[in-house]
């Protein structure tokens, strides 16, 4: 058999037969997946969950609760299967998860849509977000993103033949300079990529900030698309502010936005996409032929969960700021640097006044050193040497797994 290259398949393997062909090399290496002999390593995430299992250290690395959501989204889900609801959804979602965003829209706050033409139920907000970047941005275009970012960014803008243009944030305070903000815009800026709450670092970016995107945003007719998954589970009595709903934005912001984090179901991938009607349906004829359409009867237990009291999405954002606390006193005993968390899963330590200067080497030895398991932050980083000694952990998990984790890492200070 003929491989591209011309060779054939009984002359070389399948890795090096392919190593010049496709988007996957590329999508590879802006993921930092792309091994020098043209393989693909796993991500950072499967090798330290994998070092996790192997050593029976707590993983404090994934973003991803270790329990379930409210009994009665589940009980609804549950019902759904049971009712019949296992065959296609509609393209858009189904009609009453569609009228749900909407409503919770308008609820929280004050975001008019029309449910049939500005939303649309995604796979996810992974899918929500590439299908967005995807349906604005052709080769060439400039693409506006603060860093560090979450890995699937740099990966769906490879695919779409975009460039990024990286607005960087400093520990610990990760506050967003506009001057540096201004100077990632220029003449083939098509969008901006917004996360706040923001991941890996925790920071709810404050109004001023948003004015500063907002403004850049319209003074370079960009569009903006807004990360904006850890909505509900904000800290410390701040507010999240949608970027819609700054002047001049509700006509060129895409909102997504996801069930996953805030109801502790990351495995549904149940997220969606919101904005101007003609935007929406762009996305739409992306998102088509990426998934098509999934989770037919968990839209319906979504749709009622996101109708859920006041006192419910309180109540998760208490008990995650509460875990925030116990983790972050941890770390500090432990002697990180840690910087402080408003909002998301995550805060950010810095291991330099542990003497590791190297936070890739630190989590590769920390189930070793302390059975615990974070992740460094070199991955969210166009530049990996870029994130230094610096280091994520996750603290979305129970009281007694977080205190199990916070004895274990005061072996560090033991040891130094």
């Amino acid at each position: 058999m003929r491989t591209l290259s011309g060779m054939t398949s009984s002359q070389t393997p399948v890795t090096t037969r392919l190593a010049g062909h496709g988007l996957w090399r590329a999508v590879a290496s802006a993921s930092h997946l792309l091994a020098d002999d043209g393989s693909v390593a796993p991500t950072i995430f499967a090798e330290m969950s994998a070092r996790a299992q192997e050593t029976g250290s707590i993983n404090l690395g994934q973003g991803f609760p270790d329990t379930d959501g409210p009994q009665t989204l589940l009980d609804d889900a549950v019902a759904a299967i049971r009712g019949g609801a296992n065959q296609y959804p509609p393209g858009r979602g189904t009609p009453e998860l569609r009228r749900a965003i909407a409503d919770h829209q308008r609820r929280f706050y004050g975001i008019e849509l029309d449910p049939d033409t500005q939303v649309l139920v995604t796979v996810g907000a992974t899918e929500g977000i590439a299908a967005s970047i995807l349906a604005v941005c052709q080769p060439g275009d400039e693409v506006v993103m603060l860093e560090p970012f979450f890995d699937s960014y740099a990966a769906a803008i490879t695919l779409a033949g975009a460039v990024r243009r990286t607005v960087p944030l400093q520990f610990p305070d990760y506050r967003l300079d506009p001057e540096v903000l201004a100077a990632a815009f220029g003449p083939r800026t098509r969008a901006v990529l917004l996360n706040s709450p923001h991941n890996p670092t925790g920071r709810v970016l404050t109004r001023s900030e948003l004015d500063a995107v907002a403004r850049l945003a319209v003074e370079h007719d960009a569009i903006v698309i807004t990360d904006e998954v850890y909505e509900h589970l904000i800290f410390d009595g701040l507010e999240h502010v949608p970027l819609s709903t700054l002047p001049g934005m509700a006509e060129r912001t895409l909102s997504v936005s996801s069930a996953g984090k805030t109801f502790s179901v990351t495995g549904w991938k149940i997220g969606w996409v919101t904005g101007p009607a003609e935007l929406v349906t762009a996305v739409t004829t992306v998102k088509q032929f990426l998934s098509y359409v999934s989770g037919g009867p968990l839209q319906p237990a979504v749709a009622k969960a996101l109708a859920l009291p006041d006192p419910t999405y309180q109540g998760l954002a208490s008990r995650l700021q509460a875990a925030r606390d116990v983790l972050t006193q941890g770390l500090l005993d432990a002697g990180f640097a840690v910087a402080p968390t408003s909002g998301t899963y995550f805060v950010v330590a810095d291991a330099a006044p542990l003497g590791y200067p190297d936070g890739l080497e630190l989590c590769r030895r920390l189930p070793d050193l302390a059975g615990v398991v974070a992740i460094p932050l070199h991955v969210f980083y166009d530049q990996p040497d870029d994130a230094g000694s610096l280091v994520r952990f996750a603290f979305c998990k129970r009281p007694e797994v977080l205190a199990e984790a916070v004895l274990r890492l005061k072996r560090l200070a033991q040891a130094r």
